[in-house]
């Protein structure tokens, strides 16, 4: 199961503020750059995004979907990575004390990344987990503090 969390010393409000802007999902979601609007308004259920995924020499698109959004706590997604196939992420942001607790939950869904799915493949996930969870903190923690409010 690849599961991972991380304090956030900001409040869960600093750290929606983060996942509910799309011009910042590259700067946290390691291994994409360049993340666009496809459609909707990100992050309400449907919209999406694309991103170039690189790959030494080669780069690839990837979209991620909206699936579900429950502002400030929950952000589920659908990543799709072409022929790797695609994957849910789920982000729950939830209050701990003064700070945030951000989970992250990747399971991979269609395609030979969910036909291939093993421990391995969990052990892999984890490691980028931490990446990314040290990439929303740096990040969260690098813009404006907000205002605290009742959550």
């Amino acid at each position: 199961m690849a599961v991972r969390h991380r304090l956030i010393e900001r409040t869960v409000e600093d750290v929606w503020k983060v996942l509910a802007d799309d011009r910042l999902y590259s700067d946290w979601v390691v291994g994409t750059s360049d993340s666009r609007p496809r459609h909707g308004t990100w992050p309400e259920v449907g919209s999406s995004l694309t991103y170039t995924v690189g790959l030494g020499r080669w780069s690839v698109q990837g979209t991620t979907y909206v699936r579900r959004c429950e502002p400030p706590h929950v952000l589920e997604l659908e990543a799709d990575s072409g022929w790797i196939g695609t994957a849910r992420i789920a982000l729950e942001v939830r209050q701990w004390g003064e700070s945030a607790l951000v989970t992250l939950d990747e399971h991979p869904l269609r395609g030979p990344a969910g036909k291939f799915h093993n421990g391995a493949v969990d052990a892999l996930i984890q490691l980028r987990h931490r990446s990314v969870l040290a990439r929303l903190a740096k990040t969260v923690e690098a813009s404006p503090k907000g205002t605290r409010q009742a959550v």
